[in-house]
């Protein structure tokens, strides 16, 4: 049954913004009074509620009787959320001004995650999952990825991909799994970087798509993690398999960007350390810069220079990178708010940079903005002017999310 849902007192459709590069606020369409109507969890269309309720009749009518902001749901195109335990102790360290070497040494990272995960049973991963799935829903993100990577095993990792797996029939949020077996190599592995990968190319890509449980494939480019050249390997590898490939790239040196561009993956994730060659390599790329605030502000680093790589004509997502050590907490909207003071985002930028843009970096072309024939992901913010949304900064919370 077709159901218009309104009268809103602004939508914010989205629609007839670039993919790629600066935006302006000028270029926002914004509808007062209007409606949004919707079957089978599609949209048919957007536009004055009274137009539309006088041209579909038997429509069901939804009507909205507070002021309300409506907007397309948003994507988080990063997170690690995924994982048992807690890294509490390693941010106490990081507070004191522990470095992550020390932090490591003293049995915390991504090891002490792995370890605790490894703890879990699957139905105990799904529950936790399940509960940071429906705070993000709630917070308005109706598109989540999710990583494995504190796994590091066939058996393990495999786990974690079916916990995501389960989670996904279990909520309204729309779920996107991603194998990050390539996060470091495990202490337990007796072999070199090379014999790792080429184990998870031979021994767990093969179940994962066996089984369906992810069609996309992560690595961590860094000194702590896998080198250049053994990454383009994997890449390439997993790309010829069917994989849609994306990079960890140039969180605390660079490189990683460029083999992202090199093995045409979908995207490159962080990039706190770019400078101007690889702001440049990615702008003339069709491989998406994804920001992870959330990570800048756990560890305490600066933030990816999104400014610069929007002026440069880069296609740029904002994610959370919601994950147990470095980014635990996971506001994607109130990460994207304080980055944009900071990085002097406008409110087209943001918006898009956490709905169609970061869709793009999960190759989905179905949902991050209200057109006809789009997914019906939609939220709706309780004030009348759209810039209280950001002016906030994450305190205000979605009035509903209207999922169908």
């Amino acid at each position: 049954m077709k159901t218009l849902h309104g009268p809103f007192t602004q939508i914010l459709p989205l629609t007839g913004m670039s993919l790629k590069g600066a935006l302006t606020d000028d270029q926002l369409q914004v509808i007062t009074g209007g409606g949004i109507l919707i079957e089978d969890g599609v949209i048919l269309s957007v536009g004055d509620f009274e137009t539309l309720r006088k041209n579909n009749p038997s429509a069901q009518i939804n009507e909205i009787e507070t002021q309300a902001v409506l907007l397309p749901g948003f994507v988080d195109c990063h997170t690690h959320i995924c994982f048992a335990g807690s890294r509490a102790k390693d941010y106490a360290m990081r507070i004191q001004g522990k470095t992550y070497l020390e932090i490591a040494k003293a049995g915390g990272g991504i090891w002490d995650s792995v370890t605790q995960t490894r703890a879990a049973d699957e139905a105990t991963l799904t529950e936790s999952l399940l509960k940071r799935i429906e705070r993000h829903l709630a917070e308005g993100v109706t598109t989540i990825e999710v990583k494995s990577g504190y796994g590091l095993s066939v058996e393990q990792e495999l786990k974690q991909l079916r916990a995501i797996k389960a989670a996904s029939t279990q909520t309204k949020a729309s779920i996107v799994a991603t194998c990050l077996a390539a996060h470091m190599v495990p202490k337990d592995f007796s072999g070199s970087q090379t014999e790792y990968l080429q184990h998870v190319l031979n021994d767990l890509l093969p179940i994962i798509k066996k089984e369906n449980l992810g069609k996309r494939v992560d690595i961590f480019i860094e000194e702590s993690a896998f080198n250049d050249d053994n990454a383009t390997i994997y890449l390439n590898k997993a790309k010829r398999m069917g994989f849609d490939i994306t990079v960890h790239a140039d969180q605390f040196t660079i490189s990683g960007s460029k083999v992202a561009v090199n093995v045409g993956a979908v995207s490159a994730d962080h990039l706190e350390a770019s400078g101007d060659n690889e702001i440049k390599l990615l702008a003339a790329s069709n491989t998406v810069a994804v920001t992870l605030p959330g990570a800048s502000l756990g560890l305490g680093m600066q933030y990816a220079p999104a400014r610069k790589f929007l002026d440069a004509g880069a296609c740029l997502a904002i994610a959370s990178d919601w994950n147990p050590g470095s980014a635990p907490m996971g506001d994607l909207l109130m990460q994207a708010a304080v980055m944009s003071a900071a990085e002097k985002l406008n409110t087209a930028e943001v918006f898009a940079g956490l709905t169609y843009r970061a869709a793009k970096a999960l190759n989905l072309t179905n949902r991050g903005t209200l057109a006809t024939g789009m997914r019906a992901d939609i939220q709706a913010y309780p004030v009348n002017d759209y810039r209280e949304i950001l002016y906030q900064q994450g305190k205000l919370k979605p009035l509903m999310n209207l999922i169908k």
